[in-house]
């Protein structure tokens, strides 16, 4: 209740001993403390009928380490050597080999006079570069990681660029590279007994054509071009620039199948028929260019993103599977990965956001902020080899600090992304 004692008690001193006191104005001031206290019981029942929601006590997800040292824009990661190593490459065709354990470089050359389109790997110990300047290279990384090699381990941005010490060049290929379209490639068996193969496995490599809409397919380590896959006849309309490429064989199978993305939104599959190639599948999902794919056999699909918001999953040897749409509302998603495992895919967005996906659902899991520029790649660590490596396997009592950062190196589910910003942010999920 209000009390007018309480009030007098506050009234301000006259300088008589006594205090000036206006009953009218301590009535209005009682009807108004009783208003606000009425007022005050009917919020607090009115919270009380409400559900709270729970507030998220989790922050953002942070990136585990941001890799600095590029002067241009990311095109290409890559993750090798059992994921001790990560490797980058820029627009200015520059790659850096980044030592997972310290997080420092330890090679820097200069792999193309252009944009890096590509990385990949041939075997254990040697690497294919792709760059804008019409040439495929492949490179030997023994001893590589050898301080006494002479390799620079400044980045570009510190460097002086003239003159780095490369690794052995040891194919050089000559293509087309009128668009953005990174190689594809896979292994198959060799020949005979006397096949020069690596580590007993030839390489058929697969790159956009001279022509529009067509793809060339050379062998290593002969060079030689072994295919020519015009385009898709069995569709409406021109289809455009290949845009994207994968290839890939079944397992214990001599088959190849290439998978591409198109420039009017269109994915197809050709198979190998001998001296021929079969249109197998062929869809248009996009309305704009598909800019990224790849495959996940063991869930028998592989999944495009495009310049516009769609992220799709199409069948890949069912011939009865349905495609599976998700318009994301996010355009300019680039640079998708199925991780090994294939539980889960990413993009990398114009936005300078990287979207989760799960691979079975395409439900959206996470996004990823941190850059301030668009990213153009990403690229997952192999997470499937972890639980059967066993060369990590000490006590925990004997291992030296080194052996620890190693260990987690190896072990740890990390996603790389590459921005314009020339920055490569590195993140730990799922």
């Amino acid at each position: 209740m209000y009390s007018i004692a309480r009030e007098y008690d506050r009234a301000p001193y006259d300088g008589r001993n006594n205090k000036s006191f206006d009953f009218g104005e301590v009535e209005k001031a009682a009807k108004g403390a009783e208003k606000n206290r009425h007022r005050a019981e009917v919020e607090t029942v009115d919270r009380e009928r409400v559900p709270s929601l729970p507030a998220s006590t989790l922050p953002p997800a942070q990136p585990a380490y941001i890799f600095r040292g590029h002067a241009t824009s990311i095109h290409a990661l890559l993750f090798l050597h059992k994921n001790l190593w990560l490797l980058s490459g820029d627009a200015d065709g520059y790659v850096v080999l980044w030592l997972m354990t310290t997080k420092r470089p330890i090679a820097v050359w200069q792999a193309h006079e252009d944009s890096i389109l590509g990385l990949g790997t041939w075997g254990e110990d040697r690497l294919i570069t792709h760059g804008r300047d019409s040439r495929l290279r492949v490179w030997s990384l023994d001893g590589i990681d050898d301080p006494d090699a002479g390799f620079s381990a400044k980045p570009p941005v510190d460097a002086q660029t003239l003159n780095l010490k490369q690794p052995w060049l040891l194919h050089a290929l000559e293509i087309s590279t009128l668009n953005f379209c990174s190689f594809a490639n896979c292994g198959i068996p060799p020949r005979d007994v006397a096949d020069t193969a690596v580590d007993g496995v030839r390489l058929l490599v697969a790159v956009p054509g001279h022509k529009d809409s067509d793809v060339e397919i050379y062998e290593l380590p002969s060079e030689k071009q072994v295919a020519l896959i015009p385009a898709p006849a069995q569709t409406s309309g021109r289809a455009g620039m290949v845009m994207a490429l994968a290839l890939l064989r079944k397992s214990h199978g001599r088959d190849v199948h290439v998978v591409c993305g198109y420039e009017n939104g269109r994915a197809c599959i050709f198979k190998q028929q001998a001296s021929t190639w079969e249109l197998i599948y062929s869809a248009q999902p996009h309305s704009q260019p598909i800019l990224s794919l790849d495959v996940a056999p063991s869930l028998d699909a592989f999944f495009t993103s495009g310049a516009d918001a769609m992220v799709v999953k199409h069948p890949l040897f069912a011939a009865n599977a349905t495609m599976k749409e998700v318009q994301t509302k996010h355009s300019g998603q680039q640079g998708l990965r199925v991780r090994d495992d294939a539980r889960i895919l990413a993009t990398a967005g114009w936005d300078s956001k990287m979207r989760v996906y799960s691979s079975k659902t395409l439900k959206e899991l996470a996004v990823l902020k941190w850059h301030k520029e668009g990213c153009y790649a990403l690229d997952f660590a192999l997470v499937e080899s972890q639980a059967t490596d066993s060369s990590l396997d000490d006590t925990t009592s004997l291992q030296t600090p080194s052996m620890a950062r190693e260990k987690k190196a190896r072990n740890t589910h990390w996603l790389a992304a590459g921005s314009k910003d020339g920055k490569v942010s590195l993140w730990d999920i799922y």
